[in-house]
């Protein structure tokens, strides 16, 4: 329908980035949505370090998943293949979404790169390795910005959620592995972080809206399958569920006194905890239809 507002939300095949894109279909927005993995059953990861070897871990999620799930609410979705790993289907996922829909109201940045030994050890760190993270998770985001923000500013409003990480500021309790995390993995997290805040100083004025959302501690599908959750939690990080950051990015797209956040790292478990009764009792009742 003509006006109807549009979230893109990356990475949505399964985890945080499927429970987004489905509490965004829940709130009314036509919703599209990028992954790799294109059919159920094709989904596979590597494993967290090289020490573990290179045989892809299979998960399951997939987009045409998703789609069929946000369809099931009632509102559009829109399956685009993006490999975050590859610059030129990075803008071309942006792209296809505004020659098909003609805007998009929220970006909400998800995907990350789930790369080969982004979790090794300082002294087992392939170069190349650590470049693609940096690619996946910094520079190609950047390309994705650059591509979907031209639309937003002729619109003269629009809101990007990033999904940060907090290993991009807090120093590993273990080594990875052990309750930690990589060098890695966290450094090109901590480029990604510093996206928000600039097109805050840069936008800002012109409305656009730009939030750092931290989701806390979720164990996935991928995480599942790739094992090392358990010691996460051992070392005193508490799992949250994803339904938890994916209500989160809603509120900061939705509410009129989100901007009291922007500049901040938002902890999507804080966040939900704090919501006023009434909110919390409409997003209980969303999770309940799922």
């Amino acid at each position: 329908m003509p006006g109807t507002r549009v979230a893109l939300v990356t990475g949505a095949s399964r985890g945080i980035g499927r429970e987004t894109a489905l509490a965004f279909a829940r709130a009314g927005f036509d919703v599209a949505v990028t992954a790799r993995t294109v059919r159920e059953g094709q989904g596979a990861v590597p494993p967290r370090s090289r020490r573990d070897g290179d045989e892809p871990i299979a998960v399951p999620g997939s987009l045409e998943t998703t789609t069929a799930e946000i369809e099931a609410l009632g509102v559009r979705a829109l399956p685009v293949p993006m490999d975050l790993l590859d610059v030129e289907s990075v803008r071309g996922a942006g792209r296809r979404v505004l020659d098909a829909w003609g805007r998009i109201d929220v970006l909400v940045a998800n995907a990350y790169a789930q790369t080969a030994g982004n979790m090794d050890r300082l002294l087992d760190i392939d170069l190349a390795d650590a470049a693609a993270m940096i690619d996946g998770n910094y520079l190609h985001q950047v390309a994705l910005m650059q591509t979907v923000l031209p639309a937003m500013l002729e619109r003269g409003s629009g809101v990007v959620i990033d999904l940060v990480s907090g290993s991009a500021a807090i120093d590993p309790p273990a080594p990875p592995g052990e309750g930690g995390w990589g060098l890695s993995y966290a450094a090109s997290k901590a480029a990604f972080a510093r996206i928000a805040g600039m097109i805050n100083a840069e936008y800002r004025a012109r409305g656009i809206r730009a939030f750092n959302l931290s989701p806390g501690f979720v164990v996935t599908e991928s995480g599942r399958a790739r094992g090392g959750t358990r010691a996460v939690q051992d070392a005193g990080f508490d799992a949250v569920p994803a339904t938890v950051p994916a209500d989160a990015a809603v509120w900061l797209a939705t509410a009129p006194d989100a901007d009291r956040l922007l500049g901040k790292v938002v902890w999507a478990p804080t966040l939900i905890e704090k919501m006023p009764a009434s909110e919390a009792e409409r997003r209980n009742e969303r999770t309940d239809v799922t």
